[in-house]
């Protein structure tokens, strides 16, 4: 194995355990829990948790140099989706996308292949995409876990490790 396949592998195991936990907090949600906003400027928890678990297809799509309406089918997807078992099975089934988006790259295109997001005005290697999407994930799982504190679950960090 290449040392960069081994960074590969490890910012995707990465990215695998943050839908694996996110998997654990979304098991922990009560049906009339979905309509949860901390303040009246921020997003409803079933609106957080929507836009969480769609962001390995729709950031998949993104890199791809496809457009806002390809997101948008991605979103679609789990539109009115308030079941988390369904939720998580999404995540995964586009995290297994993404993965082997990002297995089927050689080393070279995983580190210089550049690709520009329909709205950004420069382009991004593929090694950047996978950083950003792993990030991008992370932030919104502790936006998870904030709303589930302040709910009253009795969850301890550990649960994201």
């Amino acid at each position: 194995m290449s040392q960069v396949s081994a960074i590969r592998d490890h910012l995707l195991h990465e990215l695998e355990h943050g839908v694996a936990t996110t998997r654990r907090m979304l098991e922990l949600v009560k049906p009339e829990q979905w309509d949860y906003r901390p303040r009246d400027n921020m997003r409803t928890l079933l609106e957080v948790v929507h836009h969480l678990v769609t962001i390995p297809g729709s950031d998949l799509v993104i890199m791809q140099e496809k457009g806002m309406d390809d997101v948008q089918k991605v979103e679609a997807a789990v539109s009115g989706v308030r079941d988390p078992m369904q939720l998580a099975a999404e995540m995964e089934r586009l995290f297994g996308e993404m993965k082997a988006y990002f297995e089927s790259l050689g080393d070279d295109e995983f580190l210089h292949k550049e690709t520009k997001a329909f709205y950004a005005e420069a382009p991004a290697a593929q090694v950047k995409w996978l950083i950003e999407t792993t990030t991008h994930v992370y932030h919104h799982r502790s936006q998870l876990f904030s709303y589930l504190k302040q709910l009253g679950h009795d969850i301890q960090f550990f649960i994201l490790y």
